[in-house]
């Protein structure tokens, strides 16, 4: 706890330790990553439709309601939320599980779009693992 200059309240300290700074980053490029695929489909689905399937678009609108949400939860793990923390390791668990599941399944997506779900699945087994070292060097107490 900390206290707080102008009301004189003690608040959490932010929490920014080394694991949880590479998250932070990892995190932003992730959904750099959601942006940049959902550009490519905009596109692709005026120049070569067949590399814009359904699915892909699909695949794509998740994927980017994952990003957003994970956003959140990262900036809340950031000031030393532990259900913070929580959420973004299971986020990143269930992106790297069916990330890997989608990307071996024969005929669904385009072979860009499965290189593009390794990339991803590699950044989340990094994130869930930068995140679980985060955690632990986290002070014990609720919150």
């Amino acid at each position: 706890m900390v206290n707080n200059v102008e009301t004189g309240e003690r608040e959490p300290a932010a929490i920014a330790p080394a694991p949880l700074t590479k998250v932070k980053r990892l995190v932003n490029a992730y959904v750099a990553v959601c942006l940049g695929t959902l550009a490519a489909l905009a596109v692709l689905t005026m120049v070569a439709p067949s590399l814009a399937t359904d699915e892909a678009w699909g695949h794509a609108v998740v994927v980017a309601v994952f990003a957003i949400v994970l956003l959140l939860r990262t900036r809340a793990a950031l000031k030393g939320s532990r259900a913070g923390f929580r959420a973004v390791t299971i986020i990143g668990c269930v992106l790297l599980v069916v990330n890997l599941v989608e990307a071996v399944l024969p005929g669904v997506f385009p072979s860009w779009m499965r290189v593009e779900m390794l990339i991803i699945a590699a950044m989340m087994l990094t994130l869930v693992a930068l995140s679980v070292r985060a955690r632990r060097d986290l002070p014990a107490g609720p919150r």
